[in-house]
């Protein structure tokens, strides 16, 4: 593995390209979506890196994207979210490679063991709220959560506290005087205030932590602009709409492939009357390829950029205002702080009794 990554290190002389970007989540779904947009329009100012929990997958991905785009200078980075280790590892790896850093998508994220509520989705299918429930999965969706080897909830740390914890490091790259740099969230319409509590930031007691974790990173991106603007660094969110994906499927992983098949031509009528169903991952992923062409000065903090597919197939950005405050952003953003310092001071105290342990004599167990 470090092979690889002095490989990749060595083949591609990082100091020097025009535009850097970093994708988390990058080898699936929107993420590669993203990043085969991205190259269609440059290949050769543009040093794309896609951070991946597995590099094997991620292997496969930037070979699909240098088929298409055979110029191309694509990187790879492993780093899995939910771990604190590997993601300050990850950004150490990225400040030896770059000097800057100009957009770092923030896409990686889970909805682990989705229970459907089938009776609920029938009686929606026939209530006046079945488009809101096809766009939202608003009350058809719990999950079960799980804590990671850091004991912290799974869900909240690879959607959100990973993401804040990998900004934090990437400070010195991302915070440069005379330029800015820009901060990508993919949220969801699923992110509820109804689902969020700040007396729970992990979502411990709930059973939506896929919703609260979207929300809080709704607000730490409103708190993120508070603190960075004027250091040149800018925040924003977007909603990449119904998408199928590998984390669609899994909402129903008993349904055979050609069930989904067969509701295909349901969810293409569906988007005669909402734009929010843009199924394919290069439509999802058209509010983040739109905002990488924007001046981030000109965005609205307060607002989500929601991809948005017409009943035609044509795909547009439209932004609307997220249901925020700047209080509640700045008291999550100063529990995030405080996490921060508690989980840092763990893992430091771990390294330190590691390296105090005394080796085994020879030959014990």
């Amino acid at each position: 593995m470090k092979k690889t990554q002095s490989f990749l290190c060595c083949q591609f002389g990082f100091k020097k390209m025009n535009t850097v970007v970093l994708v988390t989540g990058a080898n699936s779904g929107i993420g590669l979506g993203l990043c085969e947009r991205l190259l269609s329009l440059d290949t050769e100012g543009l040093q794309l890196c896609l951070a991946c929990r597995n590099l094997r997958r991620a292997e496969g991905a930037r070979s699909a994207l240098l088929t298409s785009h055979p110029t191309a200078h694509v990187a790879l980075l492993q780093m899995d979210t939910s771990s604190i280790s590997s993601v300050i590892s990850a950004a150490q790896e990225v400040k030896r490679r770059y000097d800057r850093l100009d957009y770092l998508y923030l896409n990686a994220g889970i909805m682990p063991n989705p229970q459907f509520d089938v009776k609920a989705f029938f009686r929606g299918l026939f209530s006046r709220n079945v488009i809101t429930m096809f766009s939202t999965g608003e009350g058809i969706l719990t999950q079960q959560d799980g804590v990671t080897p850091d004991g912290l909830q799974e869900v909240f740390v690879t959607n959100l506290f990973g993401h804040f914890l990998l900004v934090r490091e990437l400070e010195p790259i991302l915070c440069h005087a005379g330029r800015t740099s820009q901060l990508i969230w993919t949220s969801s319409s699923n992110s509820h205030r109804s689902a969020f509590s700040l007396e729970d930031i992990q979502h411990k007691k709930g059973t939506q932590p896929y919703s609260s974790s979207k929300y809080g990173s709704d607000l730490l991106s409103l708190a993120l602009n508070t603190h960075y603007n004027k250091q040149g660094l800018y925040s924003s969110v977007i909603c990449p709409g119904f998408v199928m994906t590998n984390l669609t499927y899994n909402i129903l992983p008993s349904f055979p492939a050609f069930l989904w098949t067969l509701l295909m031509p349901v969810f293409w009528l569906i988007r005669m009357f909402t734009n929010t169903f843009t199924l394919t991952p290069q439509n999802g992923a058209e509010a983040l390829f739109w905002l990488f062409k924007q001046k981030p000065e000109s965005l609205d903090p307060y607002a989500k950029y929601h991809s948005l597919t017409s009943g035609m197939g044509n795909s547009y950005t439209q932004a609307c205002k997220m249901d925020i405050d700047l209080e509640t952003s700045e008291s999550l953003y100063e529990k995030l702080l405080q996490l921060e310092s508690e989980v840092r001071k763990k893992l430091k105290d771990e390294q330190k009794e590691s390296h105090h342990d005394p080796p085994n004599p020879a030959g014990s167990f």
